[in-house]
């Protein structure tokens, strides 16, 4: 098989800053934390947890009312990231007699709609309401977003969505990759968007103990990947998008060029639906090493999982032991969930953005929160705990979902 370059010639997010790209990353780097206290007046108790919000998006603003009004915020949210990546792309919105038959989209999301039902549960149930909006069903589907991703940008290729829990986005980014690197798809707009803010939603996660707890004062600091004081991962809404292009195709028309992507591996730990495992992970991990053609000696810096969970991170560090041998003591790991949260099926696609601007600023953002607490159990790598300057060639992006599914996502830089 011809195996096409793989280029990123668009990156898109809405920041739970709230500023642009530039900003997200400026803050990410500089060990910011978006982790906010979240107070509802839901009943019959309010949640009252660390949260990442994105209160600066306003969806009629970033998307026009008409269109707004058609989408639930995951879809909201997810269409206001590809629109940002697609323009960052520097490609035209309108396709304009353009062939975009074989341009495609490829999403990620753990929940979709959620929203959308939840609503329609306490109209019918709490407001005694006999019938739901027309527009209920197409508001909850999953597929909601790349659908209307697909028609907005007139993509006339796959439309496919991805729900795997916390590896979605990965997923669907690496599922992109494969099909502009056969040559399927000249052009693939991927990544992925959630908001597990329901009630029903956090609650459930309140249930399984795996949540941070936090206050007003503390919820800034609730997420401590590595540390020995760690209580749990913390929840965030976003949307993050890539564009994916055929190489040559980007250089013929003068495209920006963020970075490459160079490689994608999947397993199924098969073990436990809750409980990660080594072996698992370290196939992955070699999986995506061998189809990038890399050796553990070619990366440079990992963007971890890391999501501040009891068994989550020693398990992911021990996988790194495991492939990187000796050199782990020297490889530079950093959980960037410590800033911005968990955002479930977005997860993997902010962590990919986070791990390309990396390589591209030559700049590693660290694990916040881990100062002088490291716990001896995730002990082994080198952590970076302050942002840092280093040359950077290559990267891998770690994402591990409950169900024992995981996926690893490798990137190159590119010279400016």
């Amino acid at each position: 098989m011809n195996r096409r370059r793989v280029a990123i010639t668009g990156l898109g997010l809405v920041s739970p800053y709230g500023g642009d790209l530039a900003d997200f990353f400026t803050r990410l780097s500089a060990g910011e934390s978006a982790i906010r206290y979240l107070l509802t007046d839901d009943q019959p108790r309010p949640l009252s947890i660390p949260f990442v919000s994105c209160p600066a998006f306003d969806p009629d603003a970033a998307l026009g009312k008409p269109l707004a009004s058609m989408m639930d915020r995951f879809a909201q949210l997810g269409m206001a990231a590809a629109f940002g990546a697609w323009d960052d792309a520097g490609l035209a919105r309108q396709a304009n007699g353009a062939a975009r038959d074989s341009w495609g989209v490829s999403w990620g999301t753990a929940l979709g709609g959620t929203l959308a039902y939840e609503k329609g549960y306490r109209e019918l149930w709490q407001k005694g309401r006999e019938r739901l909006s027309p527009l209920a069903v197409v508001l909850g589907m999953n597929n909601a977003a790349n659908a209307h991703i697909s028609i907005q940008l007139g993509l006339g290729g796959i439309s496919m969505s991805h729900t795997v829990a916390c590896a979605s986005s990965a997923i669907a980014i690496g599922e992109a990759f494969r099909r502009v690197r056969s040559g399927e798809a000249t052009i693939m707009l991927t990544g992925g968007s959630d908001v597990p803010q329901a009630y029903g939603v956090a609650r459930a996660w309140e249930a399984l103990r795996v949540m941070a707890p936090g206050n007003a004062e503390t919820s800034p600091f609730a997420c401590r990947p590595f540390g020995a004081d760690r209580r749990g991962l913390v929840l965030g809404e976003g949307g993050a998008a890539l564009v994916l292009e055929d190489w040559e195709h980007a250089v013929a028309r003068g495209a920006r060029i963020h970075g490459e992507m160079l490689g994608y591996g999947t397993s199924c730990d098969h073990s436990h639906l809750v409980r990660p495992e080594v072996e698992g992970q370290v196939r992955a991990l070699k999986l995506t090493l061998a189809d990038a053609g890399l050796t553990p000696a070619d990366i440079d810096y990992i963007n971890a999982h890391g999501t501040a969970t009891a068994e989550g991170d020693p398990v992911e560090i021990g996988a790194l032991k495991v492939v990187f041998g000796e050199r782990a003591a020297r490889l530079p790991v950093s959980a960037t969930k410590s800033m911005h949260g968990h955002l479930l099926g977005a997860a993997g696609a902010i962590e990919a953005i986070a791990t390309v601007l990396a390589l591209r600023e030559q700049h590693i953002p660290p694990t916040a929160n881990l100062q002088d607490n490291l716990d001896p159990a995730c002990a082994g790598v080198d952590h970076v705990t302050t942002g840092r300057c280093q040359t950077l060639r290559t990267a891998l992006s770690n994402s591990f979902a409950f169900g024992g599914s995981n996926a690893v996502l490798a990137f190159r830089a590119v010279a400016p």
